[in-house]
């Protein structure tokens, strides 16, 4: 006996035989799981076929929402108690058609006993491969083993072998027959390059001016301290309250003055007047200030490299962020003046910028930047969702697209193939322009810093942004979002399975050099500095060495 309350334990309950639980972690805003719902539903339906083949049922293991008109996790509270019907040693199966957070779910799965499945559409119009791969890299980061699978209509030879093969074991096996460790690299100027850029980083340190790190739920982007100090890189972090605060001080004629030079550089932009669904001039003008306010703040805590997380923030108090974002980290881009107005601010340098906060690139973006930079490159890098792709004739083409901006110099045309379209009112309340273009073609080295087993890994490999006609890129934008920038990306050695199975984050980050041999210099002098700072390197696909 005891004369305090003692809470109760609450009793799972058990698995019943060849039956899988699934869940459905969504979005946190209402009007995006809304409008995601349609996709989920045949997601799960297919599922609940597929497995029934098998002789297996599939139960939901939380309702849908009839006052929300969803049935997605759509909070960490609602994650937690989704799991309190679960048993713990069920199979589980993550469904994703969308794009999720993958902090709604991970508490729970962090736990769970049972094999877990992830899941996903691979499709343009819903992002769920995206969600899948962020959510499988924060299952990576936090050491809970897990096998997933992703199909276009989930009735092929090879889907249907995976969930038979995950019903029987456990798991799924895929195919890494692309990667391997990174070797002795040979004396040579590249490896010297990447040595002394290791060295000068490690030894004389840099700043990341992080505003609201753990953006959309990421807990993949994330990199904690204890592993990124060791690089030579600390973390300021920065408020977004602050940096509205600094967009008021901002006057409407040093927004003027960005405006009116995007324009003498040729790009557009597809205005309205109406505030809810259309680009309109005001939203322009706070995007200018908030380019402007980024620069000062950089400027006043003299950082190295800035993230900025906007969602979910500042989505309903400005316009979006990427605007500001493409600018900062492109070389030529409209000045901006100290506020005693005596200096221009990284004049002529470009501002390594992680969109959406996201660490694992901000890291890769200071690395690359100082690397291409000796070599004489073009230093602007963009990290990309993985959004989708197929086959073109003859080979896969990735679509890759970061949801609102690239640098211009990415773009072909660079300003005058840039138009700035209006963010998708689902997602962007308050709008606020996009830059949308084509990728130029080129060589590209790809690469994904991220968290296994307590350690910091990159995998790193060589593309080619490719160019499609414009009817192929035209129906591939409005397969996904035409208000993006889209890339046409062939990656060198690693097919679309492949690649899904073993990347361990939604962003790829990438970065152009001049030619071929040029990209293979490049790569070899990134890996070099990667490995000399104690980061385990992992080529990927056909990659030249020396």
């Amino acid at each position: 006996m005891t004369r305090y309350t003692l809470p109760p334990v609450h009793e799972l309950p058990s698995a019943a035989p060849k039956t899988a639980y699934l869940i459905a972690s969504g979005d946190l805003r209402l009007s995006a799981n809304r409008a995601g719902w349609p996709a989920q539903a045949a997601v799960e339906e297919a599922l609940q076929a597929a497995f029934g083949e098998l002789g297996w049922r599939i139960v939901r293991g939380h309702p849908y929402d009839e006052a929300k008109e969803h049935g997605f996790l759509d909070s960490q509270r609602a994650g937690l108690e989704a799991f309190r019907s679960i048993p713990a040693d069920a199979p589980l199966i993550v469904a994703e058609a969308v794009w999720q957070y993958s902090h709604h779910v991970l508490a729970g799965l962090r736990t769970h006993r049972g094999p877990i499945l992830t899941v996903a559409n691979f499709a343009g119009e819903w992002p769920g491969l995206v969600g899948l791969l962020g959510l499988n890299a924060g299952l990576t980061k936090m050491g809970t083993p897990y096998s997933t699978i992703w199909s276009v209509d989930f009735t092929d030879d090879w889907f249907r072998g995976g969930i038979r093969e995950w019903v029987e074991t456990g798991r799924i096996t895929h195919d890494a027959s692309h990667v391997r460790d990174l070797p002795a690299l040979p004396d040579g100027d590249e490896r010297a390059l990447g040595l002394a850029l290791a060295q000068q980083l490690a030894t004389e340190k840099a700043i990341l001016g992080v505003f609201d790190e753990g953006t959309m739920g990421m807990y993949n982007a994330i990199i904690d301290d204890e592993l990124m100090n060791p690089l030579g890189i600390y973390k300021e972090r920065l408020s977004q309250s602050a940096l509205w605060a600094e967009m008021q001080t901002v006057t409407d004629a040093e927004a003027q003055e960005v405006g009116d030079w995007l324009l003498a550089e040729g790009m557009t932009f597809a205005l309205g007047t109406d505030e809810a669904t259309e680009l309109t001039a005001a939203q322009l003008r706070w995007q200018y200030k908030m380019y402007i306010a980024l620069l000062r703040i950089a400027d006043d805590f003299g950082v190295d490299a800035l993230g900025i997380q906007y969602q979910q923030g500042l989505k309903d108090l400005s316009p979006a962020s990427d605007l500001a974002e493409g600018l900062i980290n492109n070389a030529h881009r409209p000045p901006v003046r100290s506020r005693d107005g005596s200096r221009v601010l990284w004049d002529g340098l470009a501002l390594p910028l992680a969109n959406e906060a996201d660490e694992g690139v901000a890291i890769d973006a200071i690395v690359t930047n100082r690397v291409w930079t000796a070599m004489g490159f073009d230093p602007a890098t963009t990290l990309h969702d993985v959004r989708w792709g197929e086959d073109h004739d003859g080979r896969f083409v990735w679509v890759f697209e970061i949801s609102g901006s690239v640098p211009p110099s990415h773009l072909s045309g660079g300003y005058a193939g840039a138009v700035g379209w209006r963010q998708n009112p689902v997602y962007f309340p308050l709008g606020g322009s996009t830059i949308k273009g084509v990728s130029k073609p080129g060589e590209l080295v790809w690469s994904r810093v991220y968290i296994d087993g307590g350690r910091l890994h990159l995998d790193i490999g060589r593309a080619t942004a490719v160019e499609l006609p414009a009817e192929e890129t035209e129906r591939r934008w409005q397969a996904t979002n035409p208000e993006w920038p889209i890339m046409h990306a062939v990656l060198h050695g690693v097919d679309r399975d492949q690649f899904m199975a073993r990347h361990k984050a939604n962003h790829v980050n990438v970065a152009y050099a001049p030619s071929a041999e040029a990209a293979d210099d490049a790569l070899i002098a990134k890996a070099a500095a990667f490995d000399a700072l104690g980061v385990a390197v992992h080529l990927c696909g056909t990659v030249a060495l020396p």
